[in-house]
């Protein structure tokens, strides 16, 4: 029977009753698992936590638990939340990255059309584009007011 024990039990050296609330979450196999709970939270209060939950929702509990007790032994201050402020602070440098990319391709984009409009315009005539914008490069004699 002490083969069958859970880590919970076998780190706490007591007998792992049948109906054990550890037993299908801290398995014998991993022990550390169980004794980083126990280093945070105190195995009285992960018992009540879990007891506490459905049945279906208590997998999820003592893998969270388990997470943020390994999160808190690895960075004591900041635990999972210095992990998330890590990934939100990786996000913001992509996004502006992204927005940066964004930006050079919209630039160069408007910069190639106005090559592209530069290389065309030396072919037209210039009397053509200046009677197309109202103006005229011929001098008339007769529309002059003074002689």
């Amino acid at each position: 029977m002490a083969s069958t024990r859970c880590a919970a039990c076998k780190y706490l050296r007591r007998r792992c009753p049948s109906d054990c609330i550890f037993s299908l979450y801290f398995p014998s196999n991993n022990p550390q698992r169980f004794a980083y709970v126990h280093k945070i939270f105190g195995a009285s209060n992960v018992g009540k936590m879990l007891q506490d939950l459905p049945v279906h929702r208590r997998a999820d509990a003592a893998d969270s638990l388990y997470y943020e007790a390994h999160c808190r032994i690895k960075d004591p201050v900041y635990g999972c939340v210095g992990i998330i402020n890590i990934l939100h602070q990786e996000i913001h440098n992509v996004q502006c990255q992204i927005a940066k990319i964004q930006a050079e391709i919209a630039f160069l984009g408007t910069h190639a059309q106005s090559d592209q409009q530069l290389q065309i315009a030396p072919n037209l005539d210039p009397n053509f584009l200046a009677e197309q914008k109202g103006l005229s490069n011929s001098f008339d004699d007769s529309s002059t007011w003074f002689f």
